[in-house]
């Protein structure tokens, strides 16, 4: 019997790409699954897995307080918060800079993430378990020239994922979050051929979905999965802080 057999699922951004590839691959598992999404696409997937649909708009903190009530009076109970929703960058930071796309980037793939992460808590807390996967990317962590301010936000849903995980261990929640490389979705758009031009693999979805039931099975916390074409799934290794964080005029004490 696989872990997420009978487990309650809410997948924001669900309606396609790596939302929807997570939903299908938790329920081939035995999941029950809220697809929560503006594209009412979401709607289809979801009756085609035999699931929910909400529409939700991830931007709004009182959507994301629905979805979770809407998974709990569903199904009885929320197991799992896959906090995917997202955007890319389409336009350049310096000449062809726009605010209001800036502003979208941060609304979706941050403020998405904080809404999803404190309406999923309050279920968890409360029941003393839960699992919280949030979808960031490689370009969370390292630099990204093509999209700084898509990696602004990726590296900002990591740092969170980092520092709430440590937070909520106590009450037996898990905060994780995935790094997809390029992946074969519309974020990419027109840039698909041209990425492959220069060698770079895009992956499918479906990868993601694997890497994802992963990192959910091995139960640790407060980790960044990397999703890469080479090599076995783990997680990221973190470096330490520098040694000019310590005060070197402490004295060790017995």
């Amino acid at each position: 019997m696989s872990p997420l057999d009978g487990k309650a699922v809410l997948i924001t951004g669900g309606a396609g790409g790596i939302g929807a590839a997570i939903a299908r691959r938790f329920a081939s598992r035995g999941a029950r699954v809220l697809i929560a999404d503006v594209d009412q696409a979401g709607a289809a997937v979801a009756a085609e897995l035999g699931g929910v649909f909400v529409h939700t708009d991830v931007t709004k903190r009182t959507d994301n307080l629905a979805a979770v009530e809407a998974a709990t009076e569903h199904f009885g109970g929320l197991d799992i918060a896959v906090l995917n929703a997202g955007i890319g960058e389409k336009s350049g930071f310096v000449e062809e800079f726009r605010p209001e796309h800036y502003r979208d980037l941060v609304s979706v793939n941050l403020d998405g993430v904080v809404y999803g992460l404190h309406a999923a808590l309050e279920v968890f807390t409360a029941q003393g378990s839960g699992a919280i996967l949030a979808t960031s990317s490689l370009a969370g962590l390292t630099e990204s020239p093509i999209g700084p301010l898509y990696a602004a936000t990726k590296h900002a849903v990591i740092g969170l994922v980092r520092s709430v995980a440590p937070t909520v261990a106590a009450h037996g929640i898990t905060v994780n979050a995935l790094c997809p490389t390029f992946i074969d979705t519309p974020i990419l758009g027109e840039a698909t051929p041209f990425i492959t031009e220069m060698g770079v693999a895009v992956l499918p979805p479906e990868r993601v979905a694997e890497v994802a039931e992963l990192v959910l099975t091995r139960g640790g916390t407060g980790q960044a999965w990397p999703v890469v074409p080479h090599g076995e799934p783990g997680p990221f290794v973190f470096p330490g802080l520098p040694p000019i964080m310590t005060d070197p005029n402490r004295q060790a004490t017995a």
